[in-house]
């Protein structure tokens, strides 16, 4: 049973012939229970008590959570051109081949306007170089992550194309946070799904960048699976365990673009190679003393055992664009995120002539805030809703209603139970990161 009743509180299902689990799916209070002989699930006295005392402030802490979670991290795309093509790419065609790029002073402004926003924070914010390849402008980027590194944490997602060994020292030096694309572990697969404009692929590049990176905590690849790497994924994450990657990012492929969508994967499969990489990454964990984190999936640990305390804001209602997170284009238009840059009608405003704060208050960003699980059809009802967040909008809006379910809902689904079968069988620590499991203690706890 996956569905929960119209009833507020707990309800149960079988997680498989041994447990059961009791969850509130409006707070994610959850309980892993031993099944009775005849197989039913019974509820403790101790178990109801327990979530008695704590049910409404998980409530308000969940409340908070969702609704009331300030900007943290705004996503600067400095050019909308790229060296490559891949397929299946949310930036469309006619940009990245003729799109504009900041100069130097616009990326300077930018900056300038994003401190005066987060002046008196008490948060350092974080500041993403994205888009299609932002190391078109490396220049730029380069001068303002070092004349800025005092007021912001810098992160750059590049396909390394454009990386050279010096560079590397010098983001490691200040400390940016750096995602690298990498589609698969062999050359000829990976290349197909990301081409250089001339035709080749960046395998050589990104394999040549993750090396000289070596280990730095900071680095991340990230993998987008598509038909052509799904059942690659177990044997990537020993690929990138042997490069000393301390996280991997595997993100099914956004339909947002109709280019994308003739390369879905089988659902069937996506789930099965996604957890026999998950099973992957736990034995080499075990084994060794590096260990390797696959992030997104870590994130749903953190969804079940700490729910306020997740990173990625892909899963939950509503989701992190125009929220806790925002995007601003080349030309400064501001949207809610990167996703929609192929959409019509959600700009919330330009940074060149408006503010952050009149972004925020648009309703393009209040459009997408209104986007919750209770207004979408079987979400509504679904026991994991505030666990899975049903994304992404703005693909679901590309394919004709934001308000349905995700695309890969069966996908969600059997990962989040996977996930509550590891927790049962006390494997978390092999899935978070070291920093993660030292911040986190106990709030509530029935042995």
């Amino acid at each position: 049973m996956i569905n929960a009743n119209d009833k507020e509180g707990l309800a149960c299902f079988n997680l498989n012939s041994n447990y059961g689990i009791a969850i509130d799916p409006n707070n994610v209070f959850w309980g892993i229970i031993s099944k009775r002989e005849d197989s039913k699930i019974v509820l403790s006295r101790k178990m109801l008590s327990l979530y008695e005392k704590v049910r409404n402030d998980l409530d308000k802490q969940m409340e908070e959570f969702r609704f009331s979670s300030q900007l943290s991290a705004i996503y600067i795309n400095p050019t909308d051109r790229c060296n490559a093509n891949c397929p299946y790419c949310y930036i469309p065609e006619r940009l990245r081949k003729n799109g504009s790029s900041m100069n130097g002073k616009q990326l300077e402004y930018v900056l300038e306007q994003i401190e005066e926003y987060f002046k008196g924070s008490k948060r350092k914010p974080v500041i993403i170089f994205h888009a299609s390849e932002p190391l078109l402008v490396k220049d730029i980027i380069f001068k303002v992550i070092n004349d800025f590194s005092n007021q912001f944490y810098f992160g750059l997602q590049t396909n390394a194309l454009l990386l050279e060994e010096a560079d590397v020292n010098f983001l490691k030096e200040h400390n940016v946070g750096v995602g690298i694309s990498l589609d698969s572990f062999e050359p000829k697969v990976n290349n197909s799904l990301r081409p250089t404009t001339q035709g080749r692929g960046n395998y050589r590049k990104a394999t040549a960048a993750i090396e000289w990176f070596c280990g730095y905590e900071g680095l991340n690849v990230i993998t987008t699976i598509t038909r052509l790497n799904v059942t690659h994924l177990p044997q990537m994450v020993e690929f990138l365990h042997t490069k000393k990657v301390p996280r991997v990012l595997f993100n099914p492929v956004r339909m947002t673009q109709k280019s994308a969508r003739s390369l879905q994967p089988d659902e069937k499969l996506l789930t099965k190679y996604f957890i026999e990489a998950i099973d992957k990454a736990i034995e080499l964990s075990r084994i060794s003393e590096h260990k390797i984190i696959i992030g997104n999936f870590a994130n749903i640990i953190l969804g079940i055992v700490a729910p306020t305390a997740r990173r990625l804001m892909c899963d939950i209602s509503p989701c992190g664009g125009g929220r806790s997170f925002l995007t601003i284009t080349p030309s400064g238009d501001m949207i809610p995120c990167g996703e929609f840059i192929g959409l019509k009608g959600f700009s919330g405003g330009n940074i060149f002539k408006t503010s952050i704060s009149e972004a925020m208050q648009s309703k393009p960003f209040k459009r997408i805030r209104s986007r919750v699980v209770e207004k979408i059809p079987e979400c509504n009802r679904c026991v994991f809703r505030n666990i899975c967040g049903a994304p992404c909008p703005a693909e679901l809006y590309s394919l004709g209603n934001m308000y349905q379910k995700a695309i890969f809902c069966k996908f969600y689904k059997e990962i989040i139970k996977y996930a509550l079968k590891l927790i049962a069988e006390g494997k978390e620590k092999y899935l978070l990161r070291p920093d993660s499991l030292k911040n986190l203690e106990h709030e509530y706890e029935l042995t």
